[in-house]
């Protein structure tokens, strides 16, 4: 043997004897069987993935992986969001679909949340909420059996009581988790080991509807540490063999014992939970479980603590078994803010468009649900089902919060239109159906063609604009989806001022003809065109007004045509203007309300003398600048960050007089505020409310600022730095300005930091008057000033506010090859009461925003409507109504005396056609018995003296008798069986 070979078998030897010391390098079975153990610090390993259901990427793009030059993310290699993992299940093979039925039954993959996506929690209403987490937890009854039992909410910026206590205890949740709160608030908790409460989001149902509220210590990704193992992470991975470099066993363990140590000193018991995982992580799974499977096993060898694999479920079970007291938690997690400068208030308003278009197919949807359920439905014929996907993908923390990139935006906007055209073929055949005679047992063949108006807000109609000079005459049927009988305004565009309008019974009905505003055809030609390509065929001329009458759950008819009016039921409006010396305390209303002017045409005094509540009040707009994030702290306005730099009050240009229309119906005062601000105030007669509508836009950024546009409503009422915002359109929660009642605020941004969602309204009082103020869609909310309360209506900014979406919010409108700023047109209604009364107009009222009436027209050539359709209809009986504080699917009380008492609902006359033979009570997702639910959801102690309470429920339903009673604010789901009737199969 030559001295190179001597060598060569020298290190050998060496090399054999260093394994020997260390063990074989053979194949190591990692074990990862390990439970909890006791007396240890237990850390759940809980490996996941957040997957956004568009964002940066429409959905489809992220499922197929397709734009990866946007972002490299293909969803069909990971299993997470129930909208993504529906299509992936689809198109699996029987064998697979084993497999993951096998893993799902033995508890190793879990099912938690189960709503169709993560929905946002501030900018939703909670009858969407209901609607996207019942779609998903059906899904996973019918093919899994199972029912989930944890929220698991950690990527919405901020957090509901709505979602604590209706999205949580009432589907049968025991706990839920989240990440982002306020990173004053967190620092806080940290520190008092507070980041893991029982939330009770309810007044109305206290400690009975607790849950336990788990709160990430940093983020929802893995501890720190580096533990990031998708194939191009950079953290180092578990290398264990000793013939390799590298070999870190040691280091990753005491890595691992660091990162459970670090947050166990800020949590209580001997249970942490280890988030494995982010966004569009596990797309190389196996990377990532051949890493924990060491981590776990070295770890466990060390044992220091415990790893071990689990699921939310068994983590929170564990909490549970300690027996512990939790700290409690009220109200809710708004604003968000996760630095000094960067209030996440700003989405509460962007994209206003989309917003309001999500908010209107929402009330569509509930009516043509209903419509759905009289005609029949077949799954072979006309469905809501797409628009139902549609809308639960628009609830998405990155959809109706506006906060995704722009493409993304028209995505959710086209998959909302598509919904819509199924869904307004299905509303037009039952309503054909229910129109025509004998229709209530069996459809006749359907002859009539019913025309909707999904652009009416635009002033565009085609069918209310025909010509009626021929001998046509227009049928305008209306219907009513809320359970009690319905008096309201109708406004449709006409093309000619000989028109008189008829009732079902032939009675000529009052009506008032306004003359259209050159803002709003100037709005309806252009976007008209942007969205169908073509200009209108007509110019109307009028609104025409009228008063309408509608039966719960159905519809009531009417008849336009050509021809004189009588003198005494219709009028065309008058009309004023302002200017010179007339415009002197200038007063309109024709009724109890009426609504002073001042010389300088502004808005001044609220006078009402049925309730003799009167106040001085004026309303005006401003504008905050976008920050460009060129300052010291580079934060800029955003899409999710509202960062004013300076506020620019809107003066009116006085030059321009006001235009004042007086009518029999409505009077209104309509006013160009500046170049692209016109406003229409309207008083009704029969009505106790201002409804203000207002067209903004193009914002100009020709002086390189983005803008930020407010309206204000200003009185002298001393409220004591408090107003109160709805959560999710339910409860109203107290606010209190620069003040957190759980911890001490440090005020950085005293304007971004007091704004709050609105989705239903806000208000403030001073012991005497309430000043209300309801919306059309989610908007940003503040009293920044005693006796003030604001509404931001529409943003356009110029920077990225370095939250991901790397756009700035700029949208625009294009036609003709040629593109400018997003115009708006929207609503929002003011009310002055008494102290105290005030809760009943915002239930009432505000459920009528959510539900307007739905309108559908048919033209009438010759013949005789009467005598072959059905001209009026309701499913209840009809000398029955809901009470006024129930609605069909959710109860509308709470604050109001008359409105807060227990209120019954006689099923047989609510379904008088119908022949109930079982009514089961189930969860609020209906895919449980909420019997079995109460009795194995978990009740968790909490710290402090116990609650002095009353809790007022419904109690158990006789299936004889078929009453349901409802305590405020409650919501009850049933599921119900009918007889079948004549030829149909039991539904």
């Amino acid at each position: 043997m030559g001295a190179s070979a001597a060598r060569l078998a020298a290190l050998l030897l060496l090399l054999l004897a260093a394994a020997a010391a260390v063990g074989e390098c053979v194949y190591i079975p990692y074990n990862t069987s390990a439970g909890v153990v006791g007396g240890k610090l237990n850390v759940h390993v809980v490996p996941h993935t957040h997957d956004d259901v568009g964002w940066l990427k429409t959905v489809d793009q992220y499922y197929v992986g397709s734009n990866n030059s946007i972002q490299g993310a293909c969803v069909q290699n990971v299993l997470d969001s129930l909208a993504f993992f529906q299509r992936w299940w689809r198109q699996q093979s029987d064998m697979i679909k084993d497999i993951v039925k096998g893993l799902i039954s033995t508890g190793r993959l879990e099912l938690i949340n189960g709503g169709m996506c993560m929905h946002d929690e501030a900018t939703v209403h909670y009858i969407d909420m209901i609607d996207q987490t019942t779609l998903g937890h059906r899904f996973i009854k019918e093919e899994f059996g199972q029912i989930p039992r944890i929220g698991w909410q950690i990527d919405p910026f901020g957090h509901s009581a709505v979602q604590a206590y209706l999205l949580g205890t009432e589907v049968g949740f025991d706990a839920f988790y989240f990440f982002r709160i306020d990173y004053q608030d967190r620092d806080t908790r940290k520190g008092t080991k507070e980041l893991e409460v029982v939330w009770r989001g309810s007044k109305t149902f206290g400690s009975s509807a607790d849950i336990f509220a788990g709160i990430f210590p940093k983020n929802y990704e893995p501890p720190p540490g580096q533990f990031y193992f998708e194939v191009d992470d950079t953290s180092p991975i578990v290398q264990d063999d000793p013939l390799l470099f590298d070999y870190n066993v040691e280091q990753r363990v005491d890595d691992f014992v660091a990162a459970a140590i670090a947050q166990a000193n800020i949590t209580r018991t001997n249970h942490v939970m280890f988030t494995m995982g982010t966004d569009f992580k596990y797309q190389y799974a196996e990377s990532w479980f051949r890493q924990m499977d060491k981590l776990i096993h070295y770890v466990n060898k060390d044992g220091r603590v415990n790893a071990l694999y689990s699921t939310p479920s068994i983590y929170t079970d564990a909490k549970h078994a300690e027996n512990v007291p939790w700290p409690l938690k009220t109200n809710d997690f708004f604003p968000y803010a996760d630095n000094p400068n960067a209030y996440w208030t700003g989405y509460f308003t962007s994209r206003p468009a989309l917003k309001r278009y999500v908010r209107v197919m929402s009330g569509y949807y509930l009516a043509a649900r209903q419509l759905e359920f009289f005609k029949g439905r077949s799954n072979s014929d006309l469905t809501t089902d797409s628009l139902a996907d549609a809308l639960a993908l628009a609830q998405h923390h990155d959809a109706v919060t506006g906060t995704e990139k722009q493409h993304v935006a028209n995505d959710y906007a086209k998959r909302l239109s598509i919904g819509y055209t199924q869904a307004e073929k299905l509303v037009s055949s039952s309503l054909s159906c229910l129109s025509q005679s004998g229709s209530k047992s069996r459809c006749p063949s359907q002859t009539t063609n019913f025309e909707q108006c999904p652009l009416l807000n635009i002033t565009y109609c085609p069918p209310s604009e025909m010509d009626l000079s021929q001998g046509k005459s227009l049928v305008v049927l209306v219907y009513n989806s809320l359970g009690w009988k319905r008096e309201d305004v109708l406004r449709i565009p006409v093309i000619s001022d000989s028109i008189v309008v008829h009732d079902s019974e032939g009675r000529e009905v009052e009506s008032q003809l306004l003359p259209i505003a050159n803002a709003s055809l100037y709005m309806r030609e252009k976007h008209v065109k942007a969205y169908l390509g073509m200009l209108p065929a007509a110019k109307p001329k009028f609104w025409l007004a009228f008063p309408v009458s509608v039966p719960p759950l159905g519809f009531n008819t009417y008849f336009i045509s050509s021809g004189k009016k009588s003198a005494s039921v219709s009028l065309m409006s008058t009309l004023h203007s302002s200017q010179g010396s007339e415009n002197s305390n200038m007063q309109i209303g024709q009724g109890q309300l009426k609504l002073q002017y001042n010389a300088a045409g502004a808005l001044s005094l609220y006078s009402n003398s049925k309730t003799q509540v009167e106040a001085n009040f004026e309303q005006k707009y401003k504008y905050y600048i976008g920050q460009d994030g060129n300052g010291s702290d580079p934060q800029a306005s955003g899409a999710y960050i509202f960062r004013p730099n300076g506020t620019v009050p809107i003066k009116t240009d006085g030059q321009v007089p006001l235009t004042v229309l007086r009518g029999s119906i409505l009077d209104e005062v309509h006013q160009q505020i500046n170049p692209w601000i016109y406003q229409i105030n309207r008083v009704y007669k029969g009505k106790d409310y201002v409804e203000t509508e207002f067209i903004v836009g193009p914002i100009p950024v020709d002086d390189g600022n983005g803008k930020e546009l407010s309206t204000e409503v200003v009185t002298n009422m001393a409220t004591n730095k408090t107003f109160y915002t709805d959560s999710s359109g339910r409860d109203f929660i107290k606010r209190i300005r620069d003040y957190r009642s759980e911890w001490k605020i440090e005020v950085h941004q005293p304007i971004a930091g007091n704004y709050y969602p609105v989705n239903l309204g806000i208000y403030v009082e001073d012991g005497s008057r309430e000043l209300s103020i309801l919306v059309d869609r989610s908007v940003g909310g503040a009293s920044i000033k005693d006796g003030q309360i604001e509404l931001m209506l529409h943003r356009r900014l110029l920077h990225d506010d370095g939250r991901g979406v790397a756009e700035a919010l700029n949208e625009t409108t294009c036609f003709d090859n040629q593109c400018e700023g997003l115009v708006i047109q929207g609503k929002y209604y003011l009310k002055i009461d008494p102290q105290g009364e005030g809760a009943r107009w915002r239930r009432t009222f505000g459920q009528e925003i959510y539900s307007p009436l739905l309108i559908a027209f048919a033209e009438q050539d010759g013949g005789n409507w009467v005598n072959s359709h059905v001209t009026k209809f309701s499913a209840m009986d009809p000398a029955y109504s809901l009470p006024d504080n129930v609605a069909l699917l959710t109860l509308q009380a709470g604050e109001h005396k008359d409105l807060s008492a227990l209120a019954s609902v006689d099923l047989k006359r609510v379904f008088p056609d119908k022949k109930i033979v079982k009514i089961v009570e189930t969860s609020l997702s209906a895919n449980q018995e909420r019997s079995a639910m109460e009795k194995k959801r978990l009740k968790w102690k909490v710290e402090g003296p116990p609650a002095d309470e009353k809790i007022v429920r419904g109690g158990p339903v006789d299936p004889s008798k078929l009453v349901v009673d409802l305590g405020p604010m409650e919501i009850r789901t049933f599921l119900i069986n009918f007889a079948p009737q004549s030829g149909e199969q039991l539904m």
